[in-house]
């Protein structure tokens, strides 16, 4: 039986509201003011708010404040009773996350449907939300102990080697195997990066002082930085020839120089990875109006539209055809970390053509960038 929560001052009104949705089956709960109503959603956690606009004290808006403020009641389905048809009251409520509006008087089947039409989406989200968290989960079950174990097997196994016959082995048999460790060593550290970033920007939605603590970072004339971890990356993959640079300059990005290195080094990895030895990669950056444009193209596999919108944690498309290390978070933290600092990314792909990345990231007006540079 689905919990639904009115929240009417006018007595007479809440009552009718509550006995429609008693008949309809419902549990319906009321609420006489605004304060009571936040105090009612957070004790009762109802499936859906129904909240008049006009209450004293704490009115319909302030309610929707609340409660969306409140991560436990953020995502409840909140419709709006208002006798008010203003444009500029509906803006402001559906700027606030309302779901939907009732202009009063209403009938009853109106009320109904809507509260139908509501439930109906929100557990539409939740299942497709559900989708997502059960391929997440068997994408982590398929493929992080494959790529947790590979590195680990040939650590531990030239490891062992060295243990038990370094002494009759030669210096550059030795060495050989040293490279070995090292270079599994530095996969697994990869891997161990890549999901401590994808698990802190998951956190970092749900904290507004976290959002607001990175959406400050910035970094001031950004060239040099891009050209170094572009040659870098190019250079350790052993593809620096085919590297191609373009990059302009601007004042400031808004983008710490830490997760800027971050999103450079996985498309980076990406282009390499998915693009032959003597085909070009071009790296360009310019600013752009408002923002500053950072894009990537390669000459290899290339991707769809269907995999570049199912784009997910620990998802490797055609990983039966192809064989690649990696556990397929680079594209994601890279979309992720974009997001998250008001930016936005965009792609251009067609299997066996290439793909060409694009990461736009906002300027910091001079005066902004000079008065943290002072």
């Amino acid at each position: 039986m689905k919990k639904i929560l009115v929240v009417e001052d006018a007595q007479s009104l809440r009552k009718d509201i509550l006995e429609m949705l008693g008949f309809e089956g419902f549990n319906a709960i009321g609420a006489e003011n605004g304060l009571m109503g936040v105090e009612r959603a957070r004790q009762e956690m109802p499936d859906l708010v129904v909240c008049d606009i006009m209450m004293p004290g704490l009115d319909g808006f302030g309610v929707l404040e609340e409660l969306r403020r409140d991560p436990a009641t953020a995502a409840i389905p909140f419709i709006f009773l208002t006798a008010r048809t203003d444009r500029v009251d509906i803006r402001q409520g559906m700027g606030l996350g309302a779901d939907d509006y009732l202009t009063k008087p209403f009938t009853a089947s109106e009320l109904l449907n809507t509260v139908h039409a509501r439930l109906e989406k929100h557990e539409l989200i939740e299942q497709i939300a559900e989708r997502r968290m059960d391929d997440l989960r068997g994408n982590i079950i398929l493929a992080l102990p494959h790529e947790l174990r590979t590195p680990l097997n040939v650590i531990l196994g030239f490891s062992d080697l060295l243990i038990s016959d370094a002494e009759v082995m030669n210096a550059a048999r030795i060495s050989e195997m040293a490279r070995h460790i090292n270079s599994s060593a530095m996969r697994l550290f990869r891997l161990i990066e890549n999901f401590l970033v994808y698990a802190q920007t998951e956190l970092v939605k749900t904290d507004a002082r976290q959002m607001e603590a990175l959406r400050a970072g910035y970094l001031a004339y950004p060239q040099s930085a891009i050209v170094n971890y572009a040659e870098h990356k190019a250079r350790t993959i052993g593809r620096d020839v085919d590297l191609v640079l373009d990059v302009q300059d601007a004042t400031a990005i808004g983008i710490s120089e830490e997760y800027l290195r971050k999103i450079l080094e996985e498309l980076m990895e990406n282009a390499c990875k998915f693009s032959d030895p003597g085909t070009a990669i071009l790296v360009q950056a310019w600013p752009e109006r408002d923002h500053y444009l950072i894009q990537i193209a390669d000459r290899g596999r290339g991707m769809t539209p269907g995999q570049w919108e199912s784009l997910g944690a620990y998802m490797q498309f055609d990983r039966r055809i192809y064989e690649q290390q990696g556990a397929g978070l680079g594209l994601i933290i890279t979309k992720r970390l974009t997001e998250l600092h008001n930016g936005s990314i965009s792609f251009a792909s067609a299997p066996g053509v290439g793909t060409t990345v694009t990461v736009s990231l906002p300027l910091r007006p001079d005066s902004d960038a000079a008065g943290r540079l002072s």
